[in-house]
């Protein structure tokens, strides 16, 4: 053990979170610097009268990645959070009346589509689950859990299982894909919003992020008390094994020193054998930390944006339909949705995302509820505020939406209970709003994210912006490589 050397982690997101659990397992003294007066990042909570309401990510899945690393610092997932696998996936509707679940038993889901849509559906359906977990298993390792991910690793995958090139479509968008393997129009709209978990459009993104259905077909959990209470968990646990960290106190410069680097904040300059920067990777390129270390990631690495979104968190008492946890309602068609947001505006016709908070574990509360809607956005400028008027507009599209498909909700909220791109632009700086980083549109951006080792000997990056990409467990992933990479880089044990 090395307790000498002292790491900075600039950002308490998941993965700033993450990799000061990580680093504390290797002995190295350990100090998280956050601009926020609460640890999350995006996984954050707005207050309504109902408690806490989640205003950030909704969805865990990969469980697996969660228990690895709560072992990794000694300790069990299940002595910090309580988890509850949810029987139903998500929950569906459509204009027409239509509604269907996915649910964690494949056969349910199976005898779902089949009554729903019929026989030949199901058949494709089944097709379709074999090809994304076929995908998700060969590119987990030279993908996901590798620190570096090149395309020579990626075609040696491919010779090893020639047949994976049929299945990977590299030649064809996750809609084109869909295209071909569903007849069923709906089943290709419900697939296709999956492009979406990682910011992108299905029109425009590539065929292998089919395989996201496998990671949330092997299991959704509900975090008693909502998602804030893993970044809580984890925070409490930092604390526990020795580690500081410093709310309300955003790092002004990152530069080189003649050993390490140094940090300074408003009331104090810190130094660091090294950095591991949980950020937007775009904020570095921009010249917000110092110009000294502005071109530590390519640009490349950082643009074009991924998607952002209208984030709609509070509290009321929903009438209409029956409610699961996860619910999605949607629009027209998609392209009514993906056509606006490719050319930089809002749709007017958009699928929209609903969290019932406290239906997690199948409980259907009594009184008000706590709920988040989410409305695909595209990214902002780089001068955009928040227009009250703009916010206003889309408050009442996304309850008109609602209401058209039969579900109110009393009191129905205002505007001022709506997140804008705007808002997440100034809530994380040079972001432009964009809540996944780099944009996944095209068939080598997977590649093109910035990995954890930067230009910049003892900078290190960790979150959705960096390798593996956007969602909380690669986020997890991410710290993980970073951690791996200062280790070998300090000759930590």
């Amino acid at each position: 053990m090395n307790n000498k050397k002292h790491v900075i982690v600039v950002g308490a997101g998941i993965a700033g979170l993450a990799s000061a659990l990580r680093l504390l397992a290797t002995g190295a003294r350990v100090s998280v610097f956050e601009a926020a007066s609460a640890p999350g990042g995006k996984m954050r909570t707005v207050p309504s009268t109902a408690g806490p309401v989640d205003a950030g990510p909704t969805v865990l899945t990969m469980r697996w990645v969660f228990e690895d690393l709560f072992a990794a610092v000694g300790e069990t997932l299940n002595d910090h959070v309580t988890l509850t696998k949810a029987d139903t996936i998500a929950r569906h509707f459509w204009p027409d009346g239509t509604a269907m679940d996915l649910c964690a038993d494949p056969l349910q889901s199976h005898a779902n589509v089949r009554n729903t849509f019929g026989t030949a559906a199901a058949r494709e359906f089944d097709a379709f689950s074999a090809r994304a977990k076929r995908l998700f298993t060969a590119f987990d390792a030279p993908m996901m859990q590798a620190s570096t991910p090149s395309s020579l690793g990626l075609a040696k995958t491919v010779l090893r299982d020639p047949a994976l090139l049929l299945a990977m479509a590299p030649h064809k968008t996750l809609s084109g894909l869909l295209k071909s393997s569903f007849t069923e129009p709906k089943l290709r709209q419900l697939f296709g919003r999956y492009a979406t978990y990682v910011g992108g459009s299905p029109y425009e993104s590539p065929a292998l992020l089919s395989l996201i259905w496998h990671a949330e077909s092997t299991g959704v959990w509900a975090v008693k008390g909502g998602m804030h209470q893993l970044a809580t968990a984890m925070t409490d646990l930092i604390h526990a094994k020795g580690g500081s960290i410093h709310f309300g106190c955003p790092v002004s410069l990152i530069e080189p020193a003649p050993i390490g680097l140094v940090v300074k904040t408003v009331d104090r300059e810190v130094n660091a054998d090294a950095v591991v920067f949980n950020g937007d990777p775009r904020a570095l390129t921009e010249g917000a930390l110092g110009d000294e270390i502005r071109n530590c990631v390519p640009v490349a690495g950082v643009d074009p944006r991924s998607l952002s979104a209208n984030v709609m968190a509070f509290a009321a008492t929903p009438k209409g339909h029956a409610l699961s946890h996860h619910n999605v309602f949607f629009g027209d068609d998609p392209l009514n949705e993906f056509g606006p947001l490719s050319k930089g505006k809002n749709p007017t016709n958009p699928t929209l995302y609903v969290c019932a908070q406290d239906r997690g574990g199948g409980l259907k509360p009594a009184g008000p509820e706590r709920f988040e809607i989410i409305m695909n956005a595209p990214p902002c400028q780089s001068n955009d505020q928040r227009n009250e008027q703009d916010a206003t507009r889309c408050q009442k599209l996304i309850f008109n939406r609602l209401a058209q498909m039969g579900l109110t909700f009393a009191p129905k909220p205002d505007a001022t209970m709506l997140t804008t791109p705007a808002d997440f632009h100034a809530m994380f700086p040079h972001s432009l709003g964009s809540l996944y980083g780099r944009s996944p549109h095209g068939m080598t951006a997977g590649l093109k994210r910035p990995t954890a080792r930067t230009a910049v000997k003892g900078l290190y990056l960790a979150g959705g912006g960096a390798h593996p990409g956007a969602g909380v467990p690669m986020a997890t992933f991410s710290a993980k490589h970073a951690v791996e990479a200062i280790k070998t880089d300090l000759g930590l044990t």
